[in-house]
């Protein structure tokens, strides 16, 4: 495995056009931070009674028809977002970018902001962030949460101040997340859709990190970077909808190792190129 990453990462690295290195993250990369991922059966579904399947309770449909239930849900994410720490997997891409520097794009479909708290800085965030809210009626603005807003356990209902501070200042709806949720469409604005696209076009090799390729962009990006050329490397503890994609192409590397490891190895090439 060492062997072949090396020669792939020098051979990119050495590259006129076409040679970023674009590393696409999913849950599995937050999993050693002790986040469910968002399809487990992990019980954080469950608020009071009733229990939710995601592709139900994640929409804006379910959100219009029971908004309290939904911001109440987000701001209990929160919490466990921030009662989290980023891992070691985390620490390893931000080191990679420091070594990298504008050549190295991160585009994650993370929600939880622990690729910022490592110190990450360019990265695409393709399902949006925890940290910002929106008007659920379509005014344009994207805000961040107000401070005053703070996370909730799984039994908290809003008070009337968090009520106050999550309704629009402009139309009087609801603000909601800024995220994507299932009945919804990438975009630029939340979801980086051309952005992220462009970089996959100009990525030389795109390393695929604790992610399956259930949604449409995160499969775009990588059909992107493999119609220009791009080396992809699978590195998940199992196959996926990825590995489907790639298995009969020539310019790929399937690693089924923990991605702690992999980015070490990754890490430890990339000091030692010149």
């Amino acid at each position: 495995m060492k062997e072949r990453l090396e020669e792939i990462i020098h051979q990119i690295y050495h590259k006129e056009k076409r040679n970023l290195f674009t590393f696409l993250t999913g849950a599995g990369i937050s999993s050693d931070s002790g986040i469910p991922t968002y399809r487990g059966i992990d019980g954080i579904w469950v608020k009071g009674t009733q229990f939710h399947k995601p592709e139900e309770f994640g929409t804006l449909k379910y959100f219009k028809q029971n908004p309290e239930e939904v911001l109440q849900y987000s701001l209990f994410r929160k919490k466990m977002f921030e009662d989290s720490e980023p891992n070691q997997s985390h620490f390893e891409l931000a080191e990679i970018e420091n070594m990298l520097q504008d050549r190295f794009h991160l585009i994650t479909q993370n929600i939880d902001n622990l690729h910022r708290r490592s110190g990450t800085q360019r990265i695409y965030e393709i399902h949006g962030n925890n940290r910002e809210i929106k008007c659920s009626n379509g005014c344009k603005e994207i805000l961040n949460l107000p401070e005053e807003i703070k996370g909730k356990n799984i039994d908290e209902d809003l008070t009337k101040r968090d009520i106050e501070l999550l309704t629009c200042q402009n139309c009087g709806h609801w603000m909601r997340p800024n995220i994507l949720w299932f009945d919804e469409y990438y975009d630029e604005k939340t979801n980086k859709r051309f952005s992220s696209l462009k970089v996959a076009k100009n990525s030389g090799i795109l390393f695929i990190v604790g992610t399956s390729g259930a949604t449409s962009l995160p499969i775009a990006i990588a059909e992107t970077a493999l119609k220009y050329g791009a080396t992809i490397v699978d590195i998940n503890t199992e196959d996926n909808n990825f590995t489907e994609l790639i298995k009969n192409k020539k310019n790929k590397l399937i690693i089924r190792e923990k991605s702690t490891e992999v980015l070490k190895v990754i890490k430890e090439i990339n000091k030692n190129l010149n």
